[in-house]
């Protein structure tokens, strides 16, 4: 059994969502954890999470809307964060990559979640695109010995595997790690112990081979634990099983 730890389930693409949940559920996958880019998709997934049992969501603002980020939605998303199937905050973080908004304010705007996340006692899911220093900067500035989390869709490098160990957060893979051209990783993979590592689709983007180009979806997982399974010289039942556990031990679900 499996766990899809980030997927974006309030897109259009997932109108018919029944469809997408029952196609989860004959592969394997036990949990989805929705995580959420704006205050609509942040309502949106908690109204998913009421409404169907598999799914618990994640709530917050993605750094390219961060400048949306002032009072009134900080309130917004602390409201929606007591929801009971709210398990993460997220995703928040930086994104130099395709910089929609200026550097300042994606780290003001990532500081705001750093610091509810541990007032609220709940991990952090965090985005970073081209923007590994100033993350590692911002996040030791800002944990006050209750950050906890997971760096999502891992695109770092051996230095942010290595303060991840740090600080005891979880690293997550995606349909990337399938790719021919996606050595660099596959070698974090290799890299990460599996008992920091999770799955996940981030669907609707990423899928893995075979699907390639399509739409992504929860029940893709198994390409990509069968990917990293080999790549850890394991077998997929032991991978699932780790990575089960990981993130219902971080999410407690």
């Amino acid at each position: 059994m499996f766990i899809d730890t980030h997927a974006h389930l309030t897109m259009p693409e997932f109108k018919d969502i029944d469809i997408y949940l029952l196609r989860a559920k004959n592969a394997g996958i036990e949990a989805i954890v929705n995580a959420s880019f704006d205050l609509d998709s942040s309502i949106g997934s908690v109204d998913l999470a009421k409404r169907f049992n598999e799914i618990y969501a994640a709530v917050a603002i993605h750094p390219h809307d961060a400048d949306l980020v002032d009072d009134k939605m900080i309130a917004a998303i602390k409201d929606l964060a007591a929801e009971q199937k709210v398990v993460a905050i997220g995703e928040t973080g930086l994104d130099y990559y395709r910089n929609l908004k200026p550097a300042e304010v994606q780290q003001r705007a990532f500081r705001v979640f750093l610091r509810l996340a541990q007032e609220l006692d709940k991990p952090v899911i965090i985005h970073c695109r081209d923007a590994q220093d100033d993350t590692i900067k911002i996040m030791k500035e800002e944990n006050r010995g209750a950050l906890r989390g997971v760096f999502h869709c891992f695109a770092g490098d051996e230095a942010l595997v290595r303060f991840a160990e740090e600080i005891s957060f979880y690293i997550s893979f995606t349909g990337n790690v399938t790719f021919k051209k996606a050595h660099e990783v596959r070698e974090n993979a290799a890299r990460t112990p599996i008992t920091k590592m999770l799955l996940e689709t981030d669907c609707p983007y990423l899928a893995p081979d075979p699907f390639r180009g399509k739409t992504n979806e929860p029940a893709y997982i198994p390409y990509i634990a069968s990917e990293i399974a080999k790549i850890k010289n394991i077998s997929v039942e032991e991978l699932a099983a780790a990575t089960t556990r990981n993130a219902r031990a971080l999410f407690n679900i």
